[in-house]
């Protein structure tokens, strides 16, 4: 099976490079994804529910990275084994380009599968992929989506009033000072209420 397309994700190349390689996010992306653990050096391990056809099965697989041009470009590969369903094998290359909407990510897939799988027939294999990478795009550009209007939203900080700088001709004016001055306007403005009050 040979699978070519593209998508353009509404963040910065650097920003869907870093989404692309963290494994919570693609975890909530991948449809049926039970966890994505990272093993080695640009390994991990796999643990998803995939339906095809007929035939539904956990794959327990591995991916590995390589190839790594950030944040342009990298090659990966990965192997799943499902049990009686049989298994699947393949690899990827992935590049990112900068445009002015956001970040054209292309990608090209190759796979084969074995057992029960194999088979389906490759038009129901290839449906049941197309969807696959349908569903994963349409949550990873909502997801990175979301995360990008977080950071590029404005912070509205309630507005304080800047320190008004010393008058360098001022005497100077010792804090005890300032202490009874406020302890006398403080006093004048309770009296004043109380006859203002009578």
């Amino acid at each position: 099976m040979e699978m070519t397309g593209e998508q353009l994700i509404p963040a910065s190349q650097t920003d869907t490079w870093a989404a692309l390689n963290d494994p919570e996010i693609l975890k909530t992306c991948v449809p049926g994804c039970e966890s994505i653990d990272k093993v080695g050096e640009n390994e991990y391990s796999v643990l998803m529910t995939a339906r095809v056809g007929p035939v539904s099965a956990k794959f327990k697989g591995k991916l590995s990275l390589a190839d790594l041009d950030p944040p342009r470009s990298y090659s990966l590969s990965f192997e799943g084994q499902g049990g009686v369903a049989g298994f699947g094998k393949g690899s990827a290359q992935v590049s990112l380009a900068q445009e002015a909407e956001g970040t054209r990510l292309s990608y090209k897939v190759k796979a084969n599968v074995g057992g029960k799988l194999a088979q389906i027939g490759s038009r129901l294999i290839d449906a049941a992929a197309k969807k696959l990478a349908g569903d994963f795009f349409d949550a990873f550009n909502a997801k990175v989506a979301s995360l990008h209007a977080a950071a590029t939203e404005p912070v509205h900080e309630e507005h304080l009033p800047q320190p008004v700088p010393r008058d360098p001709d001022l005497p100077a004016v010792s804090t005890a000072t300032l202490a009874w001055l406020a302890a006398g306007a403080l006093v004048v403005t309770l009296v004043s209420l109380v006859t203002l009050l009578r």
